[in-house]
C-alpha cells in the first residue's frame, strides 16, 4: 500500500476500529472540558495566588488533581486550541500562527468521540477561523467575540455570505461569561439522556481587552494588588529578544493599546500621565491587573454555577471535569503582559482534573505534561483507541496516581511568528525539570503576515533550580558549558523525534 493510500484510508480505518472497541455506554464517563483564554496559573488560588481568590476553580483541586508542570507547546491562542483538539504539534496540525485556519477535515478528539457514540457540544470561544466539525451542537463566538451582548454562530447557521463577509449570527444580551454559561447549561439540560456527552465549554475571558461586568466593577477598588517581584526587571544578562518586545506594562503599552469598550481605561492619561516613570508603571499595573482579575472573578462564579448543576442533576460522579487555559500569560512578571515567550508565566498552563472514584481528591502531580496530551487523555478514558499519529500521551496513569518509569522528562516548545506582534522573535526551546534552553533563531520563516526582518540568533539558558524566576541567562557562563552541550543535544533530538525539521 502506498503512503498516499495509507494516508487516505487511515481516518476511515481508525473510525471503524473505534466502533468495534468500545465499552458499554453506561461505563463511559461524561466529559466537561472548561477552557478559558489567557488565565494564568498564578491567578488561581489553588496554584498559590497572591493576588486573587478562585473558590470554585479551587474546588476542582480539592476534589481532584492539580498538575504543577503542565505546559503549552506554542503560547498563542489559535495554535494551542488546534493542539488540544488534535493531539498534534503545530507543525503537524497546520496551525502555527494566528493567521492559520484549522483544517476541520482532519481527525480530532471531538470527531472520534462523536463517532464512538458521544453527544458532542461546543459552547463559547472557538477562534480557529473555520466552522467547527465533529460537534452535534455548537454555539461559538466569531473570532475573539464581544464581551457585551455577544453574537454566537450555531451549527444551523451559515458562516459566510461570500467574498469574505461573515454571515449574521444571533446576538444574546448580557455579559459574555454569563451568556456562555447559560448556553452551556442549556446544552446539559437538553442533551440526550441515553448518550455520554462531551462538552467543550470555552470562555472568552480573561483575554484582553479585559472588559468586566457591573457585578465585579468594584472588586479590588480600595485595594492595592501585590506586584510581582520582577515588575521592574531591567533585563540584565538577557537577550535583545526580551529587550526588544513591546508587550510591557506601562501607560502607553497597556492602557491605550488595549483601550476597552466599557470605559474602565477612560481618562488614564490624565490620571497617571503626570507621574514619574516608576510610579506611572506601578499605577498602570494596578489598572491592568484589577481589570484582568475582575474578568477572572466572573469566570470563577460561573464555573460554580456549572458545578452546582452537575451536583443537582446527579452527574458529578460520572463526569470528568477539566479546567485549563489555552496558555499562560504574564501578569506583570518581567514587566510584561500577554504571552508568546517561553518564560514560565507564559509557558505554564493551569490544569485541574476531577473524576470522583478515579482521580484521588486533593492530589497533585509534578510530571511534565503538555496540551498535546489532552486529546489522548479524553480518548483513553472514553475507551476510544488513540490514533498512532497523535504525538502526545494519555495522562490517565498520572491521574490514577501512577507515574510510568518512561514518562517524558522534557518538553518542546516553538513560537513561530517572527516580530509582527509585540516584536516577539520566533524561537524554540526545551524545558526539563531543572533547566530551560531557548533559541531565538533570528530569521523569519515565511509565515503569513510575518515581518521580513532579520534579527541575530540568540540563546538563553536558565537554571530553574537556582533561578526559578528566570532573571539570569547563564548560557555564556563557563560553568554551564557542559550543560549547554547536553541540552542542545536533547533539544535537537526531541525536535527531530517530533518531526519539526523545517
Amino acid at each position: 500500500m502506498t503512503r498516499q493510500i495509507r494516508q487516505a484510508v487511515q481516518p476511515f480505518l481508525l473510525l471503524a476500529l473505534v466502533a468495534t472497541a468500545l465499552p458499554a455506554a453506561e461505563e463511559r464517563p461524561n466529559i466537561l472540558f472548561i477552557l478559558s483564554d489567557d488565565h494564568a496559573a498564578q491567578a488561581i488560588g489553588a496554584y498559590g495566588s497572591r493576588i486573587n481568590k478562585t473558590p470554585h476553580i479551587d474546588r476542582l483541586a480539592r476534589e481532584g488533581m492539580l498538575f504543577k508542570n503542565c505546559f503549552v507547546t506554542n503560547s498563542i491562542c489559535t495554535p494551542s486550541r488546534a493542539v488540544i483538539l488534535t493531539g498534534k504539534y503545530s507543525h503537524v496540525n497546520g496551525v502555527r500562527t494566528l493567521g492559520d485556519a484549522f483544517d476541520g477535515s482532519q481527525p480530532h478528539v471531538a470527531k472520534l468521540l462523536q463517532k464512538a457514540g458521544y453527544y458532542t457540544g461546543l459552547i463559547g470561544k472557538w477562534h480557529l477561523r473555520t466552522a467547527p466539525t465533529g460537534f452535534d451542537e455548537y454555539k461559538v463566538l466569531p473570532g475573539q467575540g464581544d464581551y457585551f451582548d455577544p453574537v454566537f454562530y450555531a451549527q444551523d447557521m451559515p458562516w459566510w455570505r461570500g467574498k469574505g463577509k461573515r454571515a449574521e449570527g444571533k446576538r444574546y444580551p448580557g455579559y459574555v461569561t454569563d451568556v456562555t454559561t447559560d448556553l452551556a447549561l442549556d446544552f446539559l439540560e437538553r442533551r440526550p439522556a441515553d448518550k455520554p456527552f462531551l462538552l467543550f465549554y470555552h470562555h472568552k475571558a480573561p483575554h484582553d481587552m479585559w472588559e468586566y461586568d457591573d457585578k465585579h466593577a468594584h472588586l479590588y477598588e480600595n485595594e492595592e494588588v501585590p506586584e510581582p517581584g520582577n515588575l521592574f526587571d531591567d533585563y540584565a544578562d538577557r537577550t535583545e529578544a526580551i529587550r526588544r518586545t513591546t508587550e510591557k506594562i506601562g501607560m502607553e503599552e497597556t492602557i491605550f493599546l488595549h483601550k476597552a469598550g466599557n470605559g474602565q481605561f477612560d481618562g488614564v492619561r490624565e490620571k497617571i500621565g503626570h507621574l514619574p516613570p516608576r510610579e506611572q508603571k506601578k499605577a498602570a499595573y494596578q489598572i491592568f491587573i484589577k481589570a484582568y482579575l475582575r474578568c477572572v472573578a466572573a469566570i470563577d462564579d460561573n464555573i460554580g454555577r456549572v458545578l452546582d448543576h452537575l451536583d443537582a442533576s446527579g452527574l458529578s460522579q460520572n463526569t470528568i471535569v477539566i479546567y485549563t487555559s489555552d496558555q499562560g500569560v504574564f501578569l506583570g512578571e518581567h514587566g510584561l503582559f500577554d504571552k508568546r515567550f517561553m518564560y514560565e508565566e507564559s509557558l505554564r498552563m493551569p490544569f485541574l482534573v476531577r473524576y470522583p472514584g478515579v482521580v484521588p481528591a486533593a492530589s497533585t502531580n509534578g510530571d511534565i505534561v503538555t496540551n498535546c496530551d489532552f486529546a489522548e487523555t479524553l480518548l483513553d478514558f472514553a475507551g476510544v483507541p488513540i490514533p498512532e499519529d497523535m504525538q502526545g500521551r494519555s495522562l490517565r496513569p498520572l491521574l490514577e496516581g501512577r507515574s510510568p518509569a518512561d514518562w517524558q522528562q522534557a518538553m518542546y516548545y516553538r513560537y513561530w511568528l517572527h516580530l509582527p506582534h509585540f516584536r516577539v522573535a520566533a524561537h524554540y526551546g526545551l524545558r526539563t525539570k531543572g533547566y530551560k534552553l531557548i533559541y531565538y533563531y533570528g530569521k523569519p520563516m515565511g509565515a503569513k503576515g510575518a515581518v521580513q526582518q532579520e534579527t541575530p540568533p540568540e540563546w538563553e539558558l536558565f537554571d530553574l533550580r537556582k533561578d526559578p524566576h528566570e532573571m539570569k541567562n547563564v548560557y555564556n557562563d563557563p560553568d554551564y558549558a557542559g550543560r549547554v552541550r547536553i541540552l542542545k543535544k536533547r533539544l535537537e533530538g526531541l525536535r527531530q523525534e517530533l518531526g519539526d525539521t523545517r
